[in-house]
Formats: C-alpha cells, sequence, structure tokens
C-alpha cells in the first residue's frame, strides 16, 4: 500500500532536517515523498538539494499559503493513503508501518487518527496530546480535535472533495477533515503515538497569531455543518460536548489538568 506524504517548507531551516529524516527513516519501502517550498529564504532550500534524492518530488512555486501548498504537492500524489507533516514536526518511528497495516486491516475506513507528543525546540517531551473520536456534532460545538501529523485519509477522500480549501489560513486541517465527514467519510481512532508536534517561539500554536482567524473558523464551520448561525440556545451544548471530550479520555483530561493547555503556550 502506498503512501504519500506531503511537507510544506517555509523557513523552517532550524528543523526542517528533523522533519525529513524523520520520514525517510520510517524504513517503509512504498514512500512517495513530496515536499514544497514556496520561497524560503533562511537556507530551507540548501537542506532540500541534500536531501533531494529522497523526495519524489520537489516543488518549488509560489502559492496562496499553506492550504494552496498542499493542494500542489498533492496534485502529484500516486498513493493510496495521504498524509502530511509540517516541516517543524516528525513522525515517530514505525507510524507509517502501523499506518498501512490498519489501512490494509479496515477497508471501511477513511480516515484514521492516533495520538501526538509536544515537544520544544531541543526534541523534549513537553506532553502528551490526544486525538477525539470524530463526529461532526462535536466539531459543532468545538469540542473535536485531530491530531492533524498523526492524521492519514484515503486518496479518494482527498479527490472526492476536490482537496484543501486553499481559501481558508487558519485551520485548513480541520475543514478538510469536515468536508470529508460530511461526503460521508468513515473515521477511526488508534490508541497509538504517530507523530511529535513541535512547540517554538514562531509556532502558529505558540504566539497565538491566528485568534481572530480561529474565531471566524468557528464561526464559519458552525454555519457550514448546521446550515445556520449560532444562537444563545447552543451554548449549554457547547458545556455538554466539552464535558463528553474529556469523559471519553481521561488521559486527554488528566494532560490539561496537570500540563495546562497547547494553544498559546511557549517552550520555557
Amino acid at each position: 500500500m502506498k503512501i504519500t506524504i506531503v511537507t510544506v517548507s517555509y523557513n523552517q531551516a532550524d528543523f526542517l532536517e528533523r522533519a525529513i529524516l524523520s520520514v525517510v527513516d520510517q524504513g517503509y519501502k512504498d514512500l512517495e515523498y513530496i515536499i514544497v517550498d514556496p520561497g524560503s529564504t533562511d537556507g530551507s532550500r540548501d537542506i532540500i538539494e541534500k536531501f533531494k534524492i529522497y523526495f519524489s518530488r520537489v516543488i518549488f512555486e509560489s502559492d496562496a499559503g499553506a492550504a494552496d501548498g498542499l493542494n500542489n504537492g498533492f496534485k502529484y500524489a500516486t498513493g493510496d493513503i495521504f498524509g502530511f507533516l509540517n516541516s517543524d514536526d516528525t513522525l515517530l518511528p514505525e507510524s507509517l508501518t502501523e499506518v498501512s497495516k490498519f489501512f490494509q486491516e479496515h477497508p471501511n475506513i477513511d480516515v484514521v487518527s492516533g495520538h501526538t507528543r509536544i515537544i520544544d525546540s531541543n526534541d523534549q517531551v513537553i506532553r502528551n496530546s490526544y486525538s477525539d473520536r470524530f463526529s461532526l456534532i462535536s466539531c459543532v460545538y468545538g469540542a473535536n480535535t485531530l491530531m492533524q501529523p498523526s492524521t492519514f485519509f484515503r486518496a479518494k477522500c482527498y479527490r472526492e472533495i476536490n482537496g484543501f480549501n486553499k481559501n481558508n489560513t487558519s485551520n485548513w486541517d480541520g475543514e478538510l477533515f469536515v468536508d470529508i465527514a460530511l461526503k460521508g467519510g468513515r473515521f477511526a481512532l488508534v490508541n497509538k503515538y504517530w507523530s511529535c508536534y513541535r512547540l517554538h517561539a514562531l509556532s502558529i500554536t505558540s504566539s497565538k497569531k491566528m485568534d481572530s482567524k480561529t474565531k471566524e473558523y468557528t464561526n464559519y464551520i458552525f454555519h457550514k455543518i448546521m446550515k445556520r448561525g449560532k444562537h444563545f440556545f447552543d451554548i449549554p451544548f457547547v458545556v455538554f460536548f466539552r464535558i463528553i471530550k474529556y469523559l471519553c479520555s481521561p488521559q486527554s483530561l488528566y494532560e490539561r489538568l496537570s500540563k495546562g493547555a497547547i494553544y498559546g503556550r511557549s517552550e520555557k
């Protein structure tokens, strides 16, 4: 089963080599690795050239943002299963083998998510973070998260929805999964760690750079699923589904209470 991984690289030279090595060192034989760089100026392209032999395709062309860059990469993908890895994140060893095995054993599943380890600039683990069991209604009320670098999906699902919404500049991954679900895609959750998600001074999650856009996205996705705007009587449902989220994942509740939130958190 061929797996295609796309990485969009943009001025992350400090972490890019670690991201690349985490993919190529998987040892997965049927791997297609595509990298997209719309114009890095920090030495990232030198790193890409250094590892060029490992890429199925290198795309050096401008784009309209990360979502558009991912579409540019997946446009050339020939794999059965797709995944995408940010240039400052990493895959954990044997992840792709486990992903392939899961899809072969579960032909009725279209999207599978594992968990992730939150790491700092020096690869030290800060805490764990967990994917939720996916449902559209929990997405509506802001109580559903899939760990993006630990989430993989069938190529046919991606093509059925025409890929990422390139106009989404804050939560393009979340909207992709919602669109797959709206098309009838079937989701699964696996209790395994498949990736490391990096927090550092310049990361979006640490800096809260996307606060306003994220708020816009939550309203947008609510309307996309529910076909209406939010009302005051939705507030109890927000509370209810967030309680259910943590009841279904006590390990996630423990991490949140003992180690704090991820969003807005900077490495020490």
